[in-house]
Formats: structure tokens, sequence, C-alpha cells
């Protein structure tokens, strides 16, 4: 009994856990003051108390010696960097290999198939029509036919297939014995060309599923083809969300390995005859023809009418880079241009054949083809002598793409001349519907010089991009989120209409907007796959074809006619050059990221990607993505814009300095260079600066440079094993390695990682996996696998194979099947994880044990403490430990009898990842004992539920070996917040030598615990915990700033989203009179009969073109309808009588913008000095000082003196207001980028081929407009 007595009272003098005898005889002096003596213990006891809690509770120093045997190795940055590049680069040249078996495969069936029939009972996967068999056992084999309106028969249906989720392919359901077709909804899946293509590429399979086999890395293959179909493997069923407007053709991987990089200036005629329906047309053109340029394509968009105008004025006399955020601009310009006065086609095409004959002498832009695209409805005559001036003389560089809009037109013949002898295509558009397919050709056209060389085929990676996702759809789906806030607000209204209009509820949305509206880290959470691609043209091997195309007959009616031409066999066929389509592979960015080893980085080191255009493909920075919607210009984010100089250089001002490094990392050169930069964590929460070391190589082969940014302190050197602890040798000593000797229970691996990657097996989580290989590493006869290496690929002498007939195809059925290991490991990293994991293995025991062992007074009074007392005094606190090697342990003290909350491990499985590993290195710098701690500032826990927050602490431990040294491990606690509080409560509110001291349980006073970025870790009030202090106290802010206390670093935001309200237009009706309702009427009446005319007349004489595009949705925007009736828009009237302004949201349309804040860093260099000053009564009314052992600061204010008036210090990002718009201010400060290695522009063979044009394809038969006037007559 007086045992115990003796260990409750050692255990309050040590802890001060219960101060209700000392705060029961508190006195406040005359002065009601509180002493510097007093508030400077008070942070040494608090200090000196958790650091000793944090210490028994971690067993930091057992940590410490679990790695003394451990090596140090100075870590080559130079080395190191082009390893990684050599391994990305051989896992790109497998990648590249199946998409060369994919090429040669395609142009082989095609040649070969060309005359072979499609038999009439043809099936097919179609990836949006294939039913899952398993999801519906009900489904049969015999689905109902399609009825076809094509020569009125009856289509056979599609297949079904079964299908299972594949955690390879985003554990989407797939079959990987079959692959599937995904046909465009403006593409007739039936149309002969379409179905010739789908029958003949069924063969591909083959191919598709053994380079699976030789490649289980391997993401989605596919081959899609210039007439719109896109066979992918493996098959899938297609998912519209919300609808389906994927088309191959229009996406980065075929636009830029169908064509060379290009210059387009596209001159759209704005006179008084393209008004109405022709205008609408126009602007679709130009829309499509965007939507097939890319990143390292130039633009330029005019109007012209008497003048010639840019659409966007800051881009004139200029070609914009065709970047999403760029297409975007010139696409909501669209809707700014009016019809008027009368169209000068000569001062057009001058200006823009000056313009990109300027391009071309300076070699600007894309420095390859050129083109003028004119969107018009009519020319007065062909303009020779411009051409003869612009364009003939030099060879013809330009090729000039015409599209003649309306249904009545009379100047077909000059349109289509000047597209005919300038290289180029014409087209004939009278509907919205054909626009898409038509616009179109101009990738064929371009294509040609590919074609007719036939020996090249260039390879094309892509810069990053989302999967499946259309670019486009994020404004639709803005929209959507907006409507459903609004509809949210007008039921919440409704509901309690006090309540929602109460200042605490509109202040509790508006927080929880602006914080949405400043999200920073969502890809985690997101739909969204990044990923690059590789692809490569396919050839139609033919040289000569019979073509049929539609004529203008007496610019009265259309017949369709065969071109010949006689060949010296007497066969009459025409010459062709055509793109049979493109094929390719994804590489999901995730792939890339596990060779570029992290581990051997190092904690807050990290690895990028660059292209030729500066643009990031891999940054752990990049984040694309915001409230589940991709940003606007989410791929075309450059260096320098997420790697930020320690500089305080304005917005957009970038340091020479900075731009050199740049040039020479594009340029793909090999260096390196030390730089101060400064980076942000935890959601643009925290900052730090530092020294980092930059080291960079070119990915040969390829438009990519690889980088590795290095800390320059602690990143010179790495730890590793030691020799003698061989994965090998321990096996031979110690049986049963894999099974709970050294991972037993409560741990996990870094999710991301690649220990090692089984391709055939499937595993519930990375640590069933690795436990997997360490049983087999420990059987005999165990090798670690060579890095997979492309099997060689055929080489034939050009195309001369289909010559061979037979041969050829013998071939294609039987390609090589490379041999290849059914697993990989990384050697090193597992050799480093199984040393961690044997050497901290002891972590498991309990901590009672521990402390039986530890001679700390402390120590062993908490380890004799029932379980009961820990409880009550401390809580349930889990102990954790991450090493270098991405190992995580971790226990709950005292064990939980029942948990249902996620475990730390399955929580913060990062590791070196994780924010407290990555803080907790970077503070032994600045003290080696100390810990840190924080708060989670997470923004989906808005307000903070103080009853439920955690406190984190984390410790670096290092390893030391002579003067080299280098982080082991961290490790850390986690507690329940309001034990701290209590902890802080109790030491605050008591004195050592004086029991009649003033503490902070006084009125008079108000304390604080502030961690290094100014944070809120606790406060007497509990509601601002987690809040920034300089919001809370804004004037003792100012103070800390003003001494230097608090550093303000200044952290631009280059990848911010700003929303725009848009312009609404008027809704309000029109006055009503009986003339204009006669008007309506026989407008009605008009309208109505031709729809039915149009189709009848289309549906049967031109099923074979089938063509519909969602123009609705494509041009959402100027459509108020929705699904939702409770979603369309109500009258402004309306709005004003029933609604009060609160409910309303004002619409708003993301964009891309720059934002800037000020986010804030203790100063430790003379912090003593600057802390150890005495308060001046109300000029200086607190005291900070400095809590041993932690990073955090004990602020002590007087509560009696009156807030000084200050600005608010907030730390919210604020929009960067410039003179221009973004996308005008980047195209006015162009940086520098690297063109493309491959251009091919130009083929003597070209001028062979006539083929230049193609009429509309709306055939009208006149026998069905007395029918249309019955059927109306009959049902209206």
């Amino acid at each position: 009994m007086c045992y115990r007595t003796g260990i409750f009272v050692l255990l309050l003098l040590l802890l001060s856990l219960d101060s209700r005898d000392c705060s029961a005889s508190i006195q406040y002096d005359v002065a009601n003051k509180i002493s510097f003596n007093t508030v400077q213990a008070w942070a040494v006891k608090l200090g000196t108390e958790l650091y000793h809690f944090g210490e028994f509770i971690t067993r930091k120093k057992e940590v410490q010696d679990s790695f003394k045997s451990a090596q140090i190795e100075t870590r080559d940055g130079e080395k190191l960097v082009q390893n990684m590049a050599d391994d990305i680069r051989a896992m790109m040249e497998l990648k590249i290999s199946a998409v060369k078996r994919i090429v040669e495969a395609a142009e082989n069936m095609a040649f070969d198939k060309q005359n072979e029939p499609v038999p009439e009972d043809f099936q097919f996967y179609n990836s949006k029509e294939m039913q899952d068999l398993y999801e519906d056992q009900s489904l049969t084999t015999t689905p109902e036919p399609e009825f076809s309106m094509e020569n009125w028969i009856i289509r056979p249906p599609s297949k079904n297939a079964h299908l299972l989720r594949n955690p390879h392919f985003s554990n989407i359901p797939v079959n990987i014995n079959i692959s599937s077709v995904h046909v465009p909804t403006n593409v007739y899946t039936w149309a002969p060309e379409v179905i010739k293509g789908i029958h003949w590429s069924e063969g591909l399979d083959t191919h598709f599923i053994n380079n699976y086999q030789s490649d289980p890395t391997l993401s989605w293959q596919y081959f899609g083809s210039s007439t719109g179909f896109m066979r992918h493997y493996p098959a899938m069923k297609w998912r519209a969300d919300p609808v389906d407007t994927y088309d191959c053709r229009t996406r980065a991987w075929y636009m830029e390995a169908a064509a060379s990089p290009k210059d387009v200036v596209i001159l759209v005629d704005r006179s008084g005859s393209m008004t109405g329906q022709r205008r609408d047309i126009a602007k679709h053109v130009v829309t499509n023809i965007l939507d097939t340029l890319g990143n390292n394509d130039f633009v330029s968009v005019m109007t012209f009418a008497d003048t010639v105008e840019e659409i966007v004025p800051c881009f004139e006399d200029s070609l914009v880079q065709a970047t999403l955020a760029n297409l975007r601009e010139l696409k909501l310009a669209l809707d700014n241009f009016e019809t008027m006065e009368i169209a000068n086609f000569s001062a057009a095409l001058t200006r823009a054949f000056e313009l990109l004959e300027i391009y071309r002498n300076n070699s600007g832009g894309a420095n390859c083809n050129q083109a003028i695209m004119l969107v018009t409805d009519g020319v007065p005559y062909n303009y020779k002598e411009l051409f003869e001036r612009f364009n003939w003389k030099y060879d013809t560089p330009v090729r000039v793409f015409t599209y003649l809009i309306g249904r009545e037109v009379a100047d077909v013949r000059e349109v289509k001349w000047m597209a005919c002898a300038n290289r180029g295509f014409y087209v004939h558009l009278s509907t919205l519907a054909e626009v898409r397919e038509r616009v179109l050709e101009h990738v064929n056209v371009l294509a040609r010089p590919l074609v007719l060389q036939r020996e090249k085929h260039p390879v094309v990676w892509t810069p990053v991009y989302a999967n499946v996702t259309d670019p486009k759809v994020a404004d639709y789906l803005w929209e959507q989120h907006e409507r459903a806030e609004q509809k949210e607000r007008f039921m919440s209204q409704r509901r309690d209409k006090a309540l929602f209009n109460s200042e605490k509820e509109q202040n509790r949305r508006w927080k929880i907007t602006q914080m949405k509206q400043g999200q920073y880290s969502e890809l985690g959470n997101s739909r969204y796959q990044l990923m690059t691609s590789v692809s490569m043209p396919v050839y139609d091997l033919r040289h000569n074809e019979n073509i049929t195309e539609n004529v203008l007959i007496n610019e009265a009616y259309w017949v369709s006619v065969t071109k010949e031409s006689v060949e010296e066999n007497g066969q009459k066929e025409m010459r062709i050059a055509r793109l049979l389509g493109v094929a390719g592979t994804d590489v999901p960015l995730s792939e890339i990221q596990a060779l570029m080893t992290p581990h051997k980085i190092g904690v807050n080191g990290y690895a990028f990607i660059v292209t030729n255009n500066g643009y990031i493909l891999i940054h752990p920075d990049l984040r694309p993505v915001f409230q589940q919607i991709l940003k606007p210009s989410y791929n075309s984010v450059d260096m320098i814009e997420v790697e930020l100089f320690d500089d305080d250089r304005s917005p957009r001002n970038f340091s020479k300095e900075l731009t050199a490094l740049r040039k020479e990392i594009i340029d793909q050169k090999t260096g390196n260079k030390i730089v101060n930069i400064k980076y942000h964590m935890e959601d643009m929460k925290r900052v730090s600066r530092g020294k980092r070391h930059y080291f960079w190589t070119g990915i040969s082969d390829s438009p990519f440079t690889l980088v590795v940014s290095i800390p320059e302190n602690y990143g010179r050197h790495r730890l590793t094993h030691p020799p003698t602890d061989d994965i090998h040798r321990i096996t031979l000593t110690s049986k049963n390695i894999s099974e709970r000797q050294y991972l037993s229970d409560k741990w996990s691996i870094h999710p991301d990682w690649l220990y090692c990657r089984h391709y055939e097996r499937t595993f519930s989580s990375p640590e069933e996996e690795l436990l997997y290989f360490l049983e087999r590493v420990a059987k005999p006869g165990w090798r670690w696998p060579a890095k997979p290496r492309p099997p060689e690929h055929h080489k034939n002498k050009g195309h001369e194979r289909h010559s061979e007939g037979t041969e050829a195809r013998e071939r294609n059925k039987s390609p090589n099947i490379a041999q290849r290991n059914e697993y990989y490991c990384d050697h090193g990293l597992m050799q480093d994880l199984v040393y961690d994991a044997r050497n901290t293995a002891w972590f498991n025991k309990s901590i009672s044990d521990s402390a039986s062992d530890d001679k700390a007074p402390l120590t062993k009074v908490i380890g004799l403490l029932p379980r009961a007392e820990f409880i009550q005094r401390f809580g349930y606190i889990v102990a954790f430990l991450a090493t270098h090697s991405g190992l995580t342990r971790w226990q709950t003290h005292p064990p939980r009898d029942h948990d249902d909350k996620p475990e730390f491990g399955k929580q913060w499985p990062r590791a070196i990842d994780e924010v407290w590993y990555r803080r907790a290195v970077e503070q032994h710098y600045v003290d080696p004992l100390s810990f840190v701690y924080s708060v989670d500032l997470s923004t989906e826990k808005f307000p903070l539920n103080v009853s439920s927050a955690m406190v984190t602490a984390s410790h670096a431990v290092f390893h030391s070996d002579g003067y080299k040294k280098t982080p082991a491990a961290v490790v850390g606690f986690q507690f329940k917040h309001e034990r701290l509080s209590e902890w802080f409560e109790n030491i605050t509110s008591s004195c050592e030598h004086n029991k009649e001291c003033v503490t902070c349980l006084s009125d008079n006073w108000d304390c604080f615990l502030v961690d290094s970025n100014g944070w809120i870790v606790v406060s007497k009030d509990t509601s601002q915990t987690g809040q920034f202090f300089g919001k809370v106290r804004p004037d003792i802010m100012m103070k800390l700033v003003e001494d230097d206390v608090f550093k303000p670093i200044h952290i631009i935001d280059y990848q911010a989203v700003c929303f725009r309200e848009k312009k609404v237009t008027n809704p309000a009706s029109s006055l009503l009179t009986p003339l204009e309702n006669l008007r309506l009427i026989m407008a009605w009446f008009l309208a109505t009969t031709v729809w039915i005319y149009n189709s009848i007349s289309v549906g049967l004489a031109q099923a074979s073109s089938y063509s519909f595009d969602y123009v609705a949705y494509q041009n959402y925007e100027n459509d108020d309808e929705t699904d939702d009736p409770s979603m369309s828009k109500p009258s402004t009237r309306m709005l004003e009588r029933d609604f009060e302004k609160l409910v309303l949201i004002n619409r708003t349309r993301p964009t891309p913008c720059d934002r800037e804040m000020y986010l804030y860093q203790l100063e430790y260099k003379n912090l003593d000095e600057k802390l150890n000053k005495p308060v001046r009564e109300c000029d200086r009314p607190f005291y900070a000082q400095l809590v041993n052992y932690t990073n955090m600061l004990l602020v002590v204010v007087d509560a009696m003196c009156a807030k000084v008036e200050v600005p608010i210090f907030s730390i919210d990002a604020i929009e960067v207001q410039y003179n221009e718009s973004l996308p005008c201010l980047k195209h006015m400060h162009p940086l520098y980028r690297q063109q493309p290695n491959s251009c091919i522009r130009n083929h003597t063979e070209e001028s062979n081929i006539d083929m230049c044009g193609r009429g509309s394809l709306q055939q009208r038969n006149l026998l069905w407009l007395p029918l249309s006037i019955i059927l109306f007559l009959h049902y209206f």
C-alpha cells in the first residue's frame, strides 16, 4: 500500500497532472500581472514533460539503437538520375515495341482483307451496347436484333461477354480474352467503311493478347480508325458519364500521331449573309477544328468582313499555342462576333498568309505544317493572284481548307478550287449534325505526306491527360454542380427559413464555399487516372482505289460519281494516300513514378518529368482536379509554376536564373544546380524553405526530361543495410522470415512503392503481396528477376512483305511471344525493408516490458501505472514508427478492446511522404531533440471538432557515422487533443514558487500554444483550435512579425481556379400582339413540316453516312433546359417575387488564374533574443516563449488591453489581378520551348492525288415532301 502511494506522489511531482490543490489557492497580486519568469518556467516545464513522455511512449532510444549496424553511403545525384532515366527508357521501349506490333499487324490485315466482304450476320463486341452476362443472368445469347433504316434491313445484335473486375485496369470489369469496339455517337456503326474496318480489325485480338502476355504491365491497347471507331483491349462496357462525347480522333494520342505539328489560321466570314444557322454552323466548325489541336500546334482565329479582326484581341498578329486554356479562350470568344457588312476575302487571305510567312521565316510556332481554314458561305471568285503571290512561288507551303456553309450556295466551284489548288480539302456543310465528321477530313489530308513515305512511323508521346475524360466536359460538370447546390439551398430554406437566413448559417456556408474553392489536394480521391500514351500512325498500304464522292450538278442537285484514273495494267483507280488510323497504348503515370525509386531519393526529395514544352508530366505538386472536376488547363502546367524560387519577385516575374535552368532542362542536357526554393505542405497550410540540389538528364528518344530534387543537407547521404544482413543470409539463420517473425500485427508498407509485383496473381493489399514474396525468397532456388526488356521486333524491308501474300498472313498469325517473368522485384528496396523489419520487430512488445528495462524514473512510473489509471490520465495513445524503407509500425497504448476507427497505419501508410515525417526531419536541423506537434488542418473537417481531434507528435531519428548522418526513421505518438489541453491547463494554472501568482486561469489573460507555422494548437477558447493565430489575434501576430519571430513567405499558386460570373441574358418574354402570334404560328407550321421532311428523307437516303452530334450538349451554355424541371432557370421576375436573394447563388465559370498568399514560418535564428522581452503595458501586452523540445510557442496575452485594430492576417489565397486575362498574359510573355523532332510535311507524290473535296451528305428526295405534308396534316 505504501509502495502504491509513493508511486502516485512521484507521478504528481513529475507530471503535475493534478493541480487542484494549487488552483484552489490562487490569489491575484496587486498588479494582476504574470511575470516573464513564470511564463518561461511554464514553457520549460511543459516542454520537458512532453519530451520525456514522448521519449517513453515512442522508445526513440531503442529505435536509434536498432539502426546502429546500418551503413551510410553518399548519394550520387548524377548516377541516380541517370539510372532512373535508363529504367524509364527501358519501360518505354516495351510499350513502343507493343505498339509497333499492332501497327504492323493492322497494316497487313487491312491490306490483305481489303476485298473481303463483311458477312450479313456479322456480330462484334460493341462497347456501348455490350451487356455483362455476370451482372444479368437473364440475358440470352440471342438478344433482339437491331433495326436499321438502311435498305430497311435488320442488323444482328452486339455480342455480350463475361466481365470481371481487374485491379490492373483500375478495377474496371473487363474481359482480357477479347477486345471491343467503341463507335462515337456521331458515327453510324453500319456505314460500309466503318463496319469493314471493324470486321478486319478483329484479327488484332491475337496481337493484343500476345502483347499483354509478353508485358503484363501493359495498360489499355487500342487502334483508332480514321473512320471513327476504336478497338480497345481488353473489352469493357463503355460508361457514358454524363454522356458519351468520346471520339478517339480528337484525342491527343490520335491527333499528334496522325500528322506532324501545324500552324493554323482560321478565317471566319462574318459578313451580313452569315447570320442565323450559318453563323451557328460556322462556330461549330471552328470549335471542332480547335478540338483537333494539341500542345505542339499553334493557331489564330480571325473574323473578317470589311476588316479583319482577331477573335481574341490580345492574340492579334500572332499564333497562340493550342493549350487547353488558350483553346477555351478562343471558343468562348466565338460568341462575341457579330455579322455585318461585306466580306473582304483579299484582306483576310493576305493577313493569314503574311502571318504564316513570318512564323515560317523565324522558325517559330510549330515550324512544320501550315494551313489556312476558310469558313464562309461563298466567295465571289478564286483569288488566284493571291495564291500565286503568297503560296505557289514558295512551293505551296500553306495548305488551304475551305468550309462552305449553307444549303443554298452558288459559289461551289470557286471555293473548291481554292482548296484543290493549294493542297487542301473542300467541305460543304449544311447542318450542324455533319460538322464533326467533315471537319476531321483535314487530319487525313495533313497525314498524306506521312502515308506516302511509308517507311517512318513517328513515335509520339502525349502530355499528361485523364483517361477517357473529355476536357470540354469540365464546364458542363461545374454547371451541374452549381445546379445541385442551388437546389439544395432552395430546399434548405424551405425546411427552415429562419435558420437558413441566420447570420451564423450564412457565415458557415460562406466559409465552406471558400474552402472548397481553395481545395488543393483532391487527386488521391478523384475518379481520374492520369496517364500518358505512346502512339504511332497506321497506313493504308494500297496505292490506288476507286473513289466515290458527291458532286453538285448545275448547282442544283448532288450525284454520286466514281473517280478513276488509268493505271499501267489497265485497271481504273485513283491514287490514294490514306491514313488507316493510329495505334497506341496508355502508360499510367503511377507506373512511371514507381520506376523513379522514391526510396533512393529520400525524404523531402522528389523526381519530376518535364516535356519539350516545359510542361509537367509528373510532379508531386501537380494538382489537376478541383471539386472532382478537371481544371481547365490541367495538362499545361509549366515547370516554373511549381518550382518556386525563394525570392521576392512579383507573380509571373520569373528570374533569369530560373528561366535558364528551365531551358537547360527542356534542351535535355545533363546537369545539376543548387537553388534556394520555397514549398508548401498540407494543402497549402504550411510553408518551408531550403536549398535543393537539382540533377537532370534527358530520356532518350522521347520529349521528356527527368529531374531529381534533393535537399542539400540531409539529402547528401542515404542509409543502406550492411552486407552481412543480406536477405539470403538471414533466411539461413532465421527460418520463417515471412511468417510473422519480423512482420506481425499492426504494420503497413508504402502502397505506391514497387517492392515486388506479381503480374498474374491479385492480392487484397500490398502487405499480403509482400508476405507472399518473402515466403518465396526464403525458398531454395529463388532468383531476383531481371528487368524486362522488349522482344526483338520484326525488321522487314520496307513494306515489300505485302507482295508476299500468304507468307505475310502466316507471319501475322504467329507473332513472337517474348519469354518473361511472372513478377518483378526491387532487390535493393526489399533488402532495406527486411533489414528494417528485422531490427524493429521489438516495437510490437508491450510498452511495460520496455519500461521495466528503462532506468529513467518517469519511464518506470508510467510503465507501472495500471491500465485504468493510464487511460484516465492519458487516454488511448498511438505510438508509431516509420522507416526510410516505407515500413510503418504502430501500437495503441493500452490496447483497445474494440476499435471502429481506421488504424493509424491504414490512414497514414506512406511513411517518408507523410507530412509528419517530412516536418520531423526538417525540425531535426532546428533542434535535434524536439518533437513536431500539429493538429489536423484538413478542410474536410470544418469546423474542427475538438472533442474528437487528435494531436500528432513526431520526432526524426538520425543515424550517424563520423561526419555523415542521414534520417533513418521517424517515431511519434498521437493522442486526443483534450488530453493536451488538460496538460497545458494544469501547468499554466500554477506557479512553482508562488502559490498566489496570476495564471492562465485568470479571465484577464489569454494563453495559446501556437505551432511553427502560426496555427493554434491549444487555446482557452476551444473554438479557436486549428485556426490561424493571425486571424484570432492579428495585433499580437503583427508584433511577432515585426520582431521577426514569424517570417511571412510569399507563395503564388499558379494552378489556381477562379470563378467568373456568367453573363446572364434577360429571359423575360417579349410582348405578344395578334400579328406576332400569327407570325409564330406560321413559323411553327413551316418548321414542323421541314423537320418531318428532313427526318424521313435523311433517315432513308443516307443511313450509310448517319451522323448525329451532341450539339445541344456541347453548346449547353446556351441551353437552359435540363432533365430536372426543378433545376430549370425561372424568370427573373419570378425569382424576385418568390425567393430571397440569400437563396440564390451567382452562376460562375471556372477559369484558370493565379492566386497569392502569405504563409508564416517561425524564424529560429536568435529566437531567444527576440522573445526575451518584458510586457510594456499595452504597447506590448504579451509574452512569447518557445516550448522546450517542441515546435510550439507559448503565447500569453493580457486580455485587459484593448485589441489594436489592425488588418487580419489572412492566409487565404487571393486572386492576382493583371491588366490582361491570364491566357493573354502568358501569350505576351512566351517561355522557351523545344519543337518536336519529327516533321513530315511534304511528299513529291502528293500532287498525283486528286481527291480534294466532299460535298454535303444531306441528300434530298423530293418524293418525300408530299408525304411529309400528309403526315403533318394527319397528326397535327
